[in-house]
């Protein structure tokens, strides 16, 4: 059988992301660890073309995720992960992205951004100068106002699952007290 064939049996006959049943094609998902079935993705034009250029993206197109994030199979998952995070201001897939389960080398391979030609890597780095990762946890060095709250994030309170800010080294997010917030990298230091 060939790879289409494979993909298409795999996925039912239907877009893995959004379960549409016309226009499909196999997608390689960039920065695959391998370039078989497990690298792929079966997908309609749609997805396609909303993931390679975000000036197309119609968020409410992507509320499929809602469905597809739980897809058992790698590629899927790294795509839907790597949507979910790039609509984030949207809101609602803050919430998908806390109840999303993804094993940790999938979750390394969804993380792993691929750059553009000439751009520059972005690397958070906390106060000690160590490495930050999306999904890791940070411990707060300093007590912190949360602008716009009430809330002051103490000392010593864990963050976990942080994401990371693409376009600002200095920058991440996570969870306070049940709160979304933006954290300098200065203030953090990663556990473990």
């Amino acid at each position: 059988m060939s790879l289409q064939q494979d993909l298409a049996t795999r996925a039912g006959n239907q877009c893995e992301l959004c379960a549409a049943t016309d226009n499909l094609n196999t997608f390689l998902v960039p920065n695959a660890p391998t370039d078989g079935v497990d690298g792929h993705a079966f997908v309609c034009t749609t997805c396609q073309e909303q993931y390679e250029n975000a000036d197309k993206v119609d968020a409410n197109h992507w509320r499929c995720l809602n469905d597809s994030m739980w897809n058992a199979n790698a590629p899927v998952q790294v795509l839907a992960w790597r949507m979910l995070h790039r609509l984030k201001n949207e809101g609602w897939p803050m919430d998908l992205l806390e109840m999303m389960y993804i094993e940790e080398d999938t979750k390394k391979w969804a993380a792993s951004t691929e750059l553009m030609e000439g751009e520059e890597a972005i690397i958070h780095k906390d106060a000690n100068g160590n490495l930050l990762q999306a999904g890791d946890t940070v411990t707060l060095i300093k007590d912190l106002n949360v602008k716009g709250s009430s809330l002051t994030a103490k000392r010593g309170t864990a963050v976990r699952r942080i994401s990371l800010v693409r376009d600002n080294a200095g920058q991440i997010e996570g969870k306070v007290e049940g709160q979304h917030i933006v954290i300098l990298t200065q203030y953090v230091k990663k556990q473990g």
